[in-house]
């Protein structure tokens, strides 16, 4: 059975590339527009891993992870930040929510993203 990975991102643009990768490398993706949308797809589906956006509408990439970390069903579940920012106080602040990977929007290319996904869930 496929992998299954959200991504909660408000960038129309970047999450239709990465939706066409990801679903090219036979994982089965789904898209949350913004944090509230996010959590509710997390309970509907209980992805294998999720890729996150920080600053969305409605809410942040912090609290749905403070909102995941709460559940025990969800808080193991591998999360990779994408981010514009790259800030080390951020960072830390992911690192204690447990986030497994961190990328840079203006830096990175779907294929490191592919990567980082295999790297956490195979």
């Amino acid at each position: 059975m496929a992998k299954k990975i959200l991504i909660i991102e408000d960038e129309e643009l970047l999450y239709n590339i990465l939706k066409k990768k990801l679903e090219l490398e036979g994982y089965e993706v789904s898209i949350a527009e913004n944090g509230v949308e996010g959590l509710e797809k997390v309970k509907k589906i209980n992805p294998d891993l999720i890729l996150l956006d920080i600053v969305m509408p409605e809410k942040g990439g912090f609290e749905v992870m403070e909102e995941l970390q709460k559940e025990d069903d969800f808080k193991d579940i591998p999360i990779i930040i994408i981010s514009n920012s790259g800030q080390p106080v951020e960072l830390d602040r992911a690192k204690e929510l447990g986030v497994r990977d961190w990328l840079i929007k203006t830096e990175f290319d779907p294929e490191e993203v592919i990567e980082k996904v295999k790297k956490q869930i195979g």
